[in-house]
């Protein structure tokens, strides 16, 4: 099962994308979770410490890897011809980190600033990654994409089985992710969920599933606002990596793999 969680900004990409991984763990397959958010804080929800994620290069700023597979010099320069197919198939194995709960861990990183020169080589470098973990890897694969639309634009999700489609209930979360589904439709993705997240009321949920409805999708799965989940990222309950009710967790991974 190879999963995209995409949206807007805040909707809780992150938390639905780790509260996954960790499930889908639990059950005894094997997963990868991949961070291509730029705030990369999946290692957060997945259970992993922070004296452990200061040590992790992200791919994308990893200059010697992307010079060993690529064949260019580095970030800093505007090199005209490089590798479009870099060998990958060693990546997992090498750079993912583990939970505690054994879940992999991958984070791609994304680019920290302006004066980079071209970042094509590491753009090429890490859709070949994805590529490789969506079509040849035996495991399940959970990738958080970064906020709003511009990595479909980049074509990197046309290989997943299904993409989950975050919203929350408000009028620009929802136009989004509208947006989300259209291009997802035009990569040529057949499945699409669309979950609704941090609802607080029965007035909220109906809200998202008219709109929804009036553009002509279901919504598949409503995740309730919980007060323990904010606290946890906030590091004032004692909890980490928390998780919705296990029902909720248990039914979207039964429709996952309807």
């Amino acid at each position: 099962m190879k999963v995209a969680v995409v949206g807007k900004g805040g909707v809780g990409k992150t938390f639905i994308a780790g509260a996954l991984s960790r499930l889908i763990r639990k059950s005894g397959d094997a997963v990868i979770a991949i961070d291509a958010d730029p705030s990369m804080n999946l290692y957060l929800e997945l259970g992993v410490e922070p004296e452990t994620f200061k040590k992790i290069t992200p791919l994308f700023e990893d200059k010697v890897l992307i010079k060993e597979r690529t064949g260019i010099g580095g970030l800093d320069e505007n090199y005209p011809v490089f590798n479009l197919n870099p060998y990958v198939a060693d990546i997992v194995d090498r750079y993912a980190v583990e939970s505690p709960e054994g879940v992999k861990l991958l984070i791609l990183g994304t680019v920290t600033g302006a004066g980079k020169g071209c970042m094509c080589p590491a753009n090429a470098l890490l859709r070949a990654l994805l590529r490789h973990v969506f079509r040849r890897v035996d495991a399940a694969v959970i990738v958080d994409m970064e906020a709003g639309l511009e990595h479909l634009g980049r074509g990197t999700i046309e290989y997943v089985d299904v993409v989950l489609n975050i919203l929350e209930p408000s009028i620009q979360s929802i136009e989004t992710s509208l947006r989300i589904r259209s291009l997802a439709e035009e990569l040529g993705v057949k499945r699409h969920l669309f979950i609704a997240n941090k609802v607080s009321n029965h007035e909220q949920e109906k809200f998202i599933s008219d709109e929804l409805r009036r553009h002509g999708f279901p919504l598949d799965l409503m995740i309730p606002y919980d007060e323990r989940v904010r606290l946890s990222g906030l590091r004032l309950s004692g909890l980490t990596a928390a998780l919705p009710p296990i029902e909720l967790l248990e039914e979207l991974k039964k429709r996952l793999y309807e």
